[in-house]
């Protein structure tokens, strides 16, 4: 095959992090696995659903370590590929920390797809992991029956500098830095009723790196007291593991949430995805959506890939965050507040 004509999406059934294990489900299977004993470097580990770990080496540097892959979102290899290495990056912008060395994670059918499209493939991570001003540094293949591509990713951030999803305070000012929707538009270009050009404001946004710390003066970068990047579980999963893990509510305008603009009529066409599902069950119990329409809801369970990051921001300088980073992320808005923990962990009004 030629890697100028296939078409990924049709060469397996489902992509993205729409790919991901239902968190519902991953949450059971971790809970009968005993892992072994922390150690005291540990600072954050997968107890809270996090982003990434975080390992203490001295007391100026702590180490970031994540990994990410899945199957093709889009039809072209080198995108992909771009698309791929975004969101395995994006673990460790949601840290905080800048990553530094990112090793490839390929399964290959050898026998039924030419080279060139993995040659296209890493060029494209290649590309975006140089973006980052990171180092390419090697990985691991196999053969495969389909194509899945990812990247595990190490990075630094000063132990004193970690942002993680646990440490939201009563006050602080949400903010979200990219637009969602990027689920529904990618199962409409993999059931052919939309292309790549189609959907180009969600394939640009999910190749963005979410690296905002560049544009963070110390001030804005110390303001950050949480954040998360909203991936598969989407923003209604990520938002909950976010208010679960600090012990606070969140408060929501809808109203003021940054959607693609073609994200709601391919919603209104019936372009979801099993993702879109298991995380409605995933949260149903933690979410009130006061008057949202059905429609309205759907948009909140929406898998997002390489989505944007959510920040819980001390309240007088949210503000000055957003003029900083607007220029790279024009969908960053003031999206909400935390408030104190209450029996619905996010509320929409």
């Amino acid at each position: 095959m030629n890697s100028d004509v296939i078409a990924l999406t049709q060469t397996v059934q489902k992509g993205g992090c729409a790919a991901k294990v239902a968190a519902s489900e991953l949450r059971k299977i971790l809970q009968k696995v005993t892992f072994p004993k922390s150690h005291s470097a540990l600072m954050v580990d997968g107890g809270l659903f996090d982003d990434a770990a975080i390992y203490k080496v001295t007391d100026d540097l702590a180490m970031v370590q994540t990994l990410d892959f899945f199957t093709p979102i889009v039809d072209t290899p080198k995108l992909f590929g771009r698309i791929a290495a975004a969101n395995a990056l994006s673990d460790v912008y949601a840290m905080g920390g800048l990553p530094k060395t990112a090793m490839g994670i390929l399964a290959f059918p050898v026998a039924t797809m030419s080279d060139s499209v993995i040659v296209d493939v890493m060029q494209g991570a290649s590309d975006i992991i140089a973006e980052a001003n990171a180092n390419f540094v090697g990985g691991h293949s196999i053969d495969d029956d389909t194509l899945k591509f990812g990247l595990s990713v190490t990075g630094f951030v000063n132990p004193q500098k970690v942002w993680s999803n646990d440490r939201a305070q009563t006050g602080d000012l949400l903010i979200l830095t990219k637009g969602l929707g990027t689920g529904t538009m990618t199962a409409a270009l993999k059931r052919r009723e939309a292309s790549e050009d189609d959907i180009a404001e969600a394939t640009i946004s999910m190749a963005t790196l979410n690296n905002i710390l560049d544009f963070l003066s110390d001030d804005t970068n110390a303001a950050v007291h949480a954040a998360t990047d909203i991936t598969g579980f989407a923003f209604s999963g990520h938002s909950m593991q976010l208010a679960r893990a600090s012990n606070v509510s969140l408060k929501v305008n809808y109203e003021a949430l940054p959607v693609f603009r073609s994200a709601m009529t391919f919603l209104e066409k019936g372009f979801l995805t099993k993702a879109h599902r298991t995380n409605a069950q995933y949260t149903e119990n933690e979410i009130e959506f006061g008057a949202l329409t059905p429609l309205q809801r759907t948009i909140l369970h929406d898998p997002q890939t390489s989505g944007g990051l959510l920040l819980s921001v001390q309240r007088d300088q949210a503000e000055s965050l957003i003029k900083e980073i607007q220029t790279k992320f024009a969908y960053a808005r003031i999206i909400g507040e935390v408030t104190t923990a209450a029996e619905k962990r996010v509320s929409f009004v």
